[in-house]
């Protein structure tokens, strides 16, 4: 186990000795509603776990690195930024399968841009935000959007 995941275990350990302190009933109130939201989750982490273990089946380390490593240059952070925007997947996935990514030599830039327009940009969403919000301002939106993802992953690449 990792420094900071034993810091954040220990954190939530003392936090829920102190509830238990404070409240009792609040704090058995609070574990039963966090038991239900595990159940009704664990079928997605299901799913999650079986998606990055399919996208890593078929997806070698060399491919990754090769497409979206840090020798990619600009083609790369274009690839994942068309992908990052077209995609519909909810962050709860992409966060891991970003992590699985970054093991199997994709560079930060890569992975932060794919973050980045994942939950910046919606291709999918696309007619829904014409709809309600207007052609011009969507565009628009999702335009600036996409640049501004791209200077958010090279930052970070900078950055870390």
């Amino acid at each position: 186990m990792s420094n900071n995941a034993l810091f954040i275990n220990l954190l939530v350990v003392i936090c829920l000795i102190i509830a238990f302190i404070k409240d009792k009933e609040k704090a058995k109130k609070s574990l039963i509603k966090a038991g239900i939201s595990f159940v009704k989750i664990f079928p997605t982490i299901i799913i999650i776990i079986i998606f990055i273990g399919l996208f890593m089946g078929f997806i070698s380390q060399e491919m990754i690195s090769k497409i979206i490593g840090e020798n990619s240059g600009p083609f790369g952070i274009l690839i994942v930024s068309v992908f990052g925007s077209v995609l519909h997947i909810p962050s709860l996935i992409s966060f891991p399968l970003s992590a699985s990514l970054l093991r199997n030599g994709a560079s930060i830039t890569s992975v932060a841009v794919f973050i980045t327009t994942l939950t910046m940009i919606g291709i999918v969403t696309l007619p829904l935000e014409i709809k309600e919000l207007g052609k011009k301002f969507t565009i628009l939106r999702n335009l600036l959007s996409f640049i501004i993802a791209i200077i958010i992953g090279i930052l970070m690449g900078m950055i870390l």
